[in-house]
């Protein structure tokens, strides 16, 4: 039977471009900001996750677990880098997860970060495109924009749905992103200049894609008895944590717009936590391209096929709405440092268990849930989070 796992630590960097900072710099700093909020010496530390998906190819560095380990004076731990592409946050906080419920660890760390804006815009495509199949795909010239874009084409003939409905997606992350001091684009914008944007592919526009940025994320997850031993006023508990993959490339999958992997992930993860759709009061989801977030509330359950983003134009995902989701700005606007993204994710959720989310506060949130994808859903993460007070 799995032990009791509880986040009792948070800390991230602002995201955005950090030209002044290295790697294993914006790493160290927000693993030490969540040591610092758990108020725990980082010596207690016995085990530290990774996650990322590029350093190999844009700074030329793996062997990240010793890296940041020893730059974070915790040399000696076991540590070691998790790569799952867009979704190697998610995952790695579920091997956290999975090494207190074990039993083996009381306290340990995980940490996601990417650098991206350092490096040349072909190189970060290039590197992107790892997370398909080199032999079969990219061969093709197919980049990740374009393989959604066909997801999105796709959709909106099948459902028959205005591309305005989808792309407000966006603009429900902007203004989200507003108050959020860690978000890359504190800034609101209006359907008229997501739609008039530069066209990227067909039928894609710039301002629905997440950005390119630099950025780190952090949380300390303990055991039951460390908790007793080191007892708060907050507590939030990992109820739930899952991963499930799907067949690799979407061209083979006998239905694109099924997302398998990502239902697998979610029952997976609600059933572990015995909650149903209707007890999540706040959700976090991959909205790498405003398509995915709309997918993404269709395949949860919060709407039905095709009908997703009549919840983002009638305001339902705002704090108060029917189920408040991306409340800090999502990928799109948040940011999206895609190594670091799901620990972002999962951040974001603590944030509103603990009642400290700023202006966008969705009152008495109990439950969060957090998804992250990897490819074009390849790979996916979902982690449930309670408050438990």
């Amino acid at each position: 039977m799995a032990g009791r796992v509880y986040v009792i630590g948070a800390g991230a960097t602002k995201i955005g471009e950090h030209w002044d900072k290295s790697l294993r710099e914006l790493a160290v700093e927000a693993l030490l900001a969540a040591v610092k909020d758990a108020g725990i010496s980082k010596r207690e530390i016995e085990a530290l996750y990774v996650g990322n998906m590029m350093s190999g190819q844009l700074q030329g560095q793996e062997h990240l677990g010793a890296l940041v380990a020893t730059w974070a004076g915790i040399p000696g731990v076991a540590a070691c880098k998790v790569e799952a592409a867009c979704a190697s946050g998610g995952v790695a906080f579920h091997q956290a997860y999975l090494a207190v419920a074990s039993g083996l660890y009381d306290c340990v760390a995980v940490v996601g970060v990417e650098k991206m804006t350092d490096a040349l815009p072909s190189d970060v495509t290039a590197a992107l495109a790892t997370a398909e199949d080199q032999e079969y795909v990219v061969f093709t010239g197919a980049s990740f924009v374009g393989l959604n874009a066909l997801l999105y084409r796709l959709y909106l003939e099948k459902y028959g749905v205005k591309q305005e409905n989808v792309a407000s997606f966006a603009v429900h992350c902007h203004k989200m992103a507003v108050a959020n001091p860690y978000a890359q684009f504190r800034r609101a914008v209006s359907l008229e200049e997501v739609m008039s944007s530069p066209l990227i592919a067909d039928p894609i526009r710039l301002l629905e894609c997440a950005p390119v940025g630099d950025g780190a994320a952090a949380l300390i997850l303990c055991s039951e008895g460390f908790l007793k031993r080191n007892p708060r006023d907050e507590i939030v508990e990992v109820t739930g944590s899952s991963v499930a993959t799907d067949v690799l490339s979407v061209h083979e999958r006998k239905d694109p717009l099924d997302a398998a992997a990502f239902r697998r992930a979610v029952e997976a993860a609600m059933r572990m936590s015995r909650v149903e759709v209707n007890d999540i009061d706040v959700l976090e989801v991959h909205d790498a391209f405003t398509i995915l977030g709309v997918l993404s509330l269709e395949v949860t359950g919060f709407a039905p096929k095709g009908e997703g983003s009549r919840l983002v134009v009638e305001g339902e995902l705002e704090p108060g709405g029917k189920i408040p989701t991306n409340t800090l700005g999502g990928l799109k606007a948040r940011g999206h440092p895609v190594g670091a993204t799901g620990v972002y994710q999962i951040l974001d959720v603590v944030l509103q268990l603990r009642g400290k989310a700023g202006p966008n506060q969705v009152s008495e949130a109990e439950i969060g849930m957090a998804q992250n994808f990897g490819g074009v859903a390849g790979t996916v993460a979902v982690n449930v989070l309670k408050r438990v007070r």
